[in-house]
């Protein structure tokens, strides 16, 4: 198959570059989707109690808006079923190509293609982009005598639900974004649930409430009122950029309100306040919303246990305390490859190396989107284009219209390859980082933003409308194009 375009990943950034395209009369690409639906993190992510914690009005794409939203923090099965319908709503179903794994890609020079290994096939294609997103590929612990287990272990991105945790012992590795979820949850029906924690994160009261008949009615109805209060919550969440970004000090009011939060939803379990107390500046690791966690911990059948893991043994678990803990399952929430992203090890570029050699475990790209020595390569949600406080799918759309520029552009010019200078690039990345210093996240913590050298090569650390001019156009005079 010889294409014009291949996009790794049917999530966000795939569906939309693939609704692009075609609006603009692009028909020879396609959609190369390993799994056997659309949806990407959505689609793979279904623990219980899996959800969003962006508000669901600005957690769409802003051309597809929808008015039946149930929660104003929507759950994974709706943000789901909502991609599946925006995918047949824009007719680009028959260009995604499911049960499609990518393997390798590989830049063949003389020819001026990408050369693709898939499970279905080689695919040759002018321009590869890659849509994976960084939260898709689970990482899991490396932790002694995990192989002896003679339970269930799974992550909670790969949940095995033909597991009945009903009455069963329970230990859960990880107190991040997904089992603040996943926990609360599961905890009412396991017999007993060791929750183990590293670092106690700041978790805020939660806002989610279910949307009334009258909003959808009038979402409906008059659509400008929707976009209005799009609008009004990127504005209230963009003002967050003051406190993580300009002025870290300023994070004290969250930290008040978190701190409340939690004494009251502990207020019967003293014992827990301490364990539960984070040392660290709000907001240098991820904040967590959620009404539901800290009345989890409180739960008789429930431990939240501070040692780390020693050991594993067939239907047990040491700690580093040495206490051995009879379980019947293993749940790991310890989060995602992001730094060390698989496509990274996938892609070749023009000399023969990967994107991880040419990394050395510190991702960087011009405007999270180009690599030198990768022509006609465009990376969807890539380094130093996340956030910690708005929506990912704003930063999608910019980098969207970005990727659809440099495509209009190579046309126009009857390019045959684009590529970043090296110096535009390492300015760029030189700028980024020089801007990420003072912010709250370096302000000491240890998370998976940072890379091992203590560098962070996952946020943004500007305003995101500035993101947005940055990629509103695509500059030629930054590339080599010939």
């Amino acid at each position: 198959m010889d294409l014009s375009v291949a996009i790794v990943g049917s999530g966000f950034s795939g569906i939309g570059l693939a609704i692009r395209l075609r609006e603009q009369g692009v028909e020879d690409f396609a959609v190369l989707e390993r799994g056997d639906g659309v949806g990407g993190t959505w689609h793979y992510n279904t623990y219980p109690g899996c959800g969003c914690d962006i508000p669901s009005n600005l957690y769409s794409f802003s051309f597809a808006p929808n008015p039946d939203w149930s929660r104003t923090y929507s759950k994974q099965p709706e943000i789901r079923a909502y991609l599946e319908r925006t995918v047949e709503q824009f007719g680009v179903r028959e260009k995604i190509r499911l049960g499609c794994e990518v393997r390798g890609a590989d830049w063949d020079d003389a020819a001026q293609r990408w050369v693709i290994d898939t499970s279905q096939g080689e695919v040759r294609a002018k321009v590869l982009i890659s849509g994976t997103g960084p939260l898709m590929e689970p990482r899991l612990p490396e932790l002694p005598g995990l192989a002896t287990f003679a339970g269930p272990a799974f992550h909670s991105a790969r949940w095995d639900h033909s597991v009945d945790l009903r009455g069963k012992r329970v230990a859960s590795i990880g107190t991040g974004a997904s089992a603040i979820q996943y926990v609360p949850s599961i905890a009412p029906d396991v017999q007993q649930l060791h929750v183990f924690q590293r670092t106690p994160p700041w978790v805020m009261p939660h806002s989610a409430r279910p949307v009334t008949r009258f909003e959808k009615r009038l979402y409906r109805t008059v659509p400008a009122v929707q976009r209005a209060v799009r609008g009004a919550i990127y504005g209230g969440r963009e003002l967050l950029v003051l406190g993580f970004v300009k002025q870290p000090k300023g994070m004290g009011l969250v930290a008040k309100i978190a701190t409340k939060h939690r004494e009251r939803s502990l207020r019967g379990k003293p014992e827990l306040l301490e364990p539960t107390t984070p040392h660290y500046t709000v907001g240098c690791k991820r904040i967590l919303p959620s009404n539901d966690w800290y009345p989890a911990l409180a739960r008789e059948n429930v431990e939240l246990v501070t040692e780390g893991v020693a050991q594993v043994r067939e239907r047990s678990v040491v700690t580093t305390g040495g206490r051995e803990l009879a379980v019947d399952a293993l749940i790991f929430g310890t989060g995602f490859q992001v730094i060390d992203m698989p496509v990274g090890r996938l892609v070749r570029g023009r000399d023969g190396r990967t994107l991880a050699d040419v990394w050395e475990g510190s991702p960087h790209a011009h405007l999270g989107s180009t690599v030198p020595g990768f022509p006609n390569f465009f990376i969807m949600l890539g380094p130093n284009t996340g956030l910690g406080h708005n929506s990912m799918i704003y930063m999608i759309e910019s980098q969207i219209a970005y990727v659809m520029d440099a495509l209009r552009v190579m046309r126009t010019r009857r390019a045959a390859t684009v590529e970043v200078r090296s110096e535009v690039e390492a300015r760029d990345h030189e700028e980024v980082q020089r801007r990420m210093q003072g912010t709250v996240w370096n302000t000491g913590c240890t998370s998976w933003y940072q890379d091992a050298k203590g560098n962070n090569p996952t946020l943004w650390p500007d305003w995101t409308w500035r993101f947005r001019r940055r990629t509103a156009s695509f500059n030629p005079a930054e590339y080599v194009i010939a």
